[in-house]
């Protein structure tokens, strides 16, 4: 005798759907935490508070001002005289720390102006090396007048520290950012 044995039809194994979307869900808001997302600050200066309609800007006499020209092409012309990057530190250095000594540069740190402008086709890279050269070389002015008065770097005197305070007040950075000139 034969016997035939019937198989038996199984049925296909099915993932569930539903908890998929609970899933998908969670894996989602689990990204969004642990994502750090860079945020550009930009350039972190104080800007002077806005003047008054009908009052005068105060007269700036000629020689306490260092007008800094960066043209389309990248050339840097400090009082109408090319000069290279390399160059601006110290010549921003000797204009402010000048006390009156040189008749063509400022009369005193206080008077000093260093006045930035560039046209609107300016590349932006050399924009940005030639304010980090203006700061650095107030930077570095304020160093040494923290170094030849208390014996420290100015970042060793603290923020808040009422000697930081002097060396601000004697060396206070007067930058003037104008305009761009049309392109």
């Amino acid at each position: 005798m034969t016997v035939m044995l019937k198989k038996r039809k199984r049925e296909d194994p099915e993932v569930g759907g539903s908890s998929m979307a609970d899933i998908a869900f969670l894996l989602l808001i689990f990204f969004l935490l642990v994502t750090t997302i860079d945020v550009d600050t930009g350039i972190g200066m104080v800007l002077p508070p806005k003047p008054e309609e009908n009052v005068e800007p105060p007269p700036i006499k000629e020689r306490n001002m260092l007008k800094i020209l960066v043209n389309a092409e990248g050339l840097i012309l400090m009082d109408d005289t090319p000069t290279a990057i390399t160059e601006v530190k110290q010549k921003v250095k000797d204009f402010v720390t000048n006390n009156g000594q040189d008749p063509n540069l400022s009369v005193s740190p206080d008077k000093a102006i260093v006045s930035l402008k560039t046209d609107r086709a300016t590349p932006y890279r050399v924009y940005i090396d030639m304010l980090d050269e203006v700061m650095g070389a107030y930077d570095e002015i304020r160093n040494t007048a923290a170094q030849e008065r208390f014996g420290r770097s100015l970042d060793q005197l603290g923020e808040d520290s009422e000697e930081f305070q002097q060396i601000k007040d004697l060396y206070p950075k007067k930058i003037s950012i104008a305009e761009p000139d049309e392109g």
